[in-house]
């Protein structure tokens, strides 16, 4: 009998780092499904949670935020880009536009995982990955949001009253600060079987014999 390895994956759907590492996890999770059955448990962390409405230039505010010139920026971004298409994700040619508050994606993240199953919030966080990264969209605009929710087969209807109720706010709120208080402060981190914690993107080889080594020890075991 496979074990089941379960992977409470925090990450900010503004972190394109974060959609590399998905995608990545995808792949490795593919090239050992005959060793070991897998659990995502997807978790929230906000890189920019002060992010006013409107959103901001993403490369005057990267430029800002790290310390670096305009063409540092342009090039880290080609770089995620490169890394991106790798993992498979089709990042926009010429990047996302603007860094926007992510704090309703959240919520109706969490909303999916409770009302219809890890595959289901799945499916949506790839979409939101793809809506902010991809088709590089107006994160504050809720007919995007909308439209991703839709494109992961959920309930637009139902979507859409999360957001206008502010439904799950608490509870995300909750998880936020679970993780922060765990020593958690960048994304994206992989904490594998509750016991192994793996941060940043990192490469497919290294992440297909980390979770090697869970599997097997979860084998021992049971």
């Amino acid at each position: 009998m496979k074990p089941t390895i379960k992977i409470h994956f925090v990450s900010d759907i503004g972190c394109p780092w974060c959609a590399v590492a998905l995608g990545t996890l995808e792949q490795a999770m593919e090239r050992l499904k005959d060793h070991a059955d897998f659990e995502i448990h997807f978790e929230p962390f906000e890189l920019n949670p002060q992010m006013r409405v409107g959103g901001e230039n993403a490369i005057e505010y990267l430029g800002k935020k790290y310390g670096i010139s305009e063409q540092q920026v342009k090039a880290n971004q080609a770089n995620i880009r490169e890394r991106a298409a790798a993992a498979g994700f089709n990042f926009h040619p010429e990047g996302r536009k603007k860094i926007y508050n992510t704090f309703d994606a959240h919520r109706l993240l969490y909303w999916a995982g409770q009302e219809h199953g890890l595959a289901s919030q799945h499916r949506l966080k790839r979409e939101f990955f793809s809506t902010y990264f991809c088709l590089a969209a107006d994160f504050d605009k809720r007919e995007n949001l909308l439209d991703a929710v839709q494109r992961a087969d959920l309930d637009q209807g139902a979507a859409n009253q999360v957001l206008e109720q502010g439904l799950f706010a608490k509870e995300v709120r909750a998880q936020e600060a679970f993780y922060q208080a765990q020593g958690i402060h960048a994304v994206p981190n992989l904490i594998l079987n509750g016991e192994y914690s793996l941060q940043g993107a990192q490469p497919l080889e290294i992440l297909e014999a980390s979770l090697k080594e869970v599997i097997a020890k979860s084998s021992q075991v049971t």
